[in-house]
C-alpha cells in the first residue's frame, strides 16, 4: 500500500502545483530549450514529498544519510531553481552529502580510494540525472522504470521492505508523469532531478552492500542516461567547452532537433530503458558474476553502435542542410 500512498500524494500535490497561480517558479524558454512556452518547474516537490510520505509508513527506517540527504538536496536545489546558486556551492554540497553517505553506509575494507571512487560515482549520477532532464516525460520515465527495476530485483531477492522503498519512488514518478508527459504541464526542476539522481546511486549502493545485486547491474539499470550524458560530457570536454552550461547536444535533444516529437522520443527511450532494465533483472537472477559483466559489456556494445549510427545520420543531415 505504501507505493499507492506515494502515488496519491504526488498526484494530488503535483495537480495543486500545476493549478496554483501564486506559487509558480517558471522555466522560461531560451535558445537552448526544447519547449516554447513558460512551464512551472516545481514538480520535484510533488515527487519527493510523495516519496517521503510513503517511506514514513514503512516498517524500517532508511539510514539517515539517505533520507536526510534527500531533504537537503531538495532544499538546495529548490533554492537554485528560485534564485540560482553558484556552481561551486552546488557541487560542494553534492560531494559532502555523497561522501557522508559512502563513509556511513559502506562497510570497512574498501579504503579511502574506494570511498572516493564511490563518492565520485554518486556525484556523477546526481548531475547526469539533471543533465538528462530536458525533454517531456524523459527523466520521469527513467525514474519509473529504473526504480521499478530496483524494486523488482529486491523483491525477487527476498528484501520486501527495500523493494517497497524503491517502488515508492517509482509510484511517485508515475504520478508525476500524468502531468509531465508531452505536452508537459509541469517540469520536475532541479528539486526533482538532483534528489532522484542521488537516490539512484544510494539505492544501488545499498542493494549492492546487502548482496542483492552487483554494481554492474546498478549501472545497467540507468545505463541509457549514463551512456548519453557521459559521452556528451567527454565530447564537450575535448572541445574545451564549459560542461556546466546548458546546451542541446545530448542524443535525446538531437533526436528532437532532427524532427522527432517529444512523445516519440520519450516512448522510444522508454523501450530502451525497459530493455536495459529487464536485462538487469534477468542478470540479477543469475548466480555467476560473469553473467552480470557480460550483460553490462553487451549493452556497452549496443550503445556504441547506436551512437555511431546516429552520429552518421546527424552529420549527414547537417551537411545536406548546410549545402542547401
Amino acid at each position: 500500500m505504501t507505493p499507492l500512498l506515494a502515488f496519491i500524494v504526488t498526484a494530488g500535490l503535483t495537480w495543486w502545483l500545476v493549478t496554483n497561480k501564486r506559487l509558480r517558479i517558471l522555466d522560461h524558454p531560451n535558445h537552448r530549450s526544447l519547449h516554447s512556452v513558460a512551464v512551472p518547474r516545481t514538480g520535484g516537490l510533488g515527487i519527493m514529498v510523495g516519496v517521503l510520505v510513503g517511506w514514513m509508513v514503512l516498517p524500517a527506517i532508511l539510514p539517515a544519510p539517505v533520507w536526510l540527504g534527500v531533504v537537503l538536496l531538495v532544499m538546495l536545489s529548490l533554492a537554485d531553481d528560485i534564485v540560482g546558486l553558484p556552481v561551486w556551492i552546488r557541487l560542494l554540497a553534492h560531494w559532502i552529502i555523497a561522501f557522508w553517505l559512502v563513509v556511513t553506509v559502506m562497510p570497512g575494507g574498501y579504503g579511502w580510494s574506494g570511498a572516493i571512487v564511490l563518492t565520485a560515482g554518486i556525484v556523477w549520477l546526481v548531475n547526469l540525472y539533471n543533465f538528462m532532464d530536458g525533454a517531456d516525460g524523459l527523466a520521469g520515465g527513467m525514474a519509473l522504470i529504473g526504480f521499478g527495476c530496483y524494486g523488482l530485483m529486491a523483491w525477487l531477492a527476498g528484501s520486501q521492505v527495500f523493494a517497497l522503498t524503491n517502488l515508492c519512488i517509482a509510484a511517485s514518478a508515475a504520478a508525476f508523469l500524468l502531468f509531465n508527459f508531452h505536452p508537459a504541464r509541469i517540469f520536475m526542476g532541479d528539486s526533482g532531478s538532483i534528489p532522484l539522481g542521488f537516490l539512484s546511486a544510494a539505492s544501488g549502493i545499498m542493494g549492492w552492500m546487502n548482496g542483492l545485486w552487483s554494481l554492474w547491474l546498478v549501472c545497467l539499470v540507468f545505463s541509457p542516461f549514463i551512456a548519453d550524458a557521459t559521452v556528451t560530457l567527454i565530447r564537450r570536454l575535448l572541445r574545451g567547452e564549459k560542461i556546466w552550461q546548458a546546451h542541446r547536444e545530448h542524443y535525446y535533444q538531437r533526436l528532437i532537433r532532427s524532427g522527432w516529437s517529444h512523445r516519440t522520443t520519450a516512448l522510444c527511450s522508454y523501450a530502451l530503458m525497459l530493455a536495459a532494465g529487464g536485462s538487469a533483472v534477468w542478470a540479477a537472477q543469475q548466480q555467476r558474476e560473469v553473467s552480470h559483466q557480460m550483460a553490462g559489456l553487451g549493452w556497452v556494445a549496443v550503445y556504441l553502435l547506436m551512437m555511431f549510427v546516429f552520429d552518421r545520420h546527424w552529420y549527414r543531415h547537417h551537411d545536406r542542410a548546410g549545402n542547401n
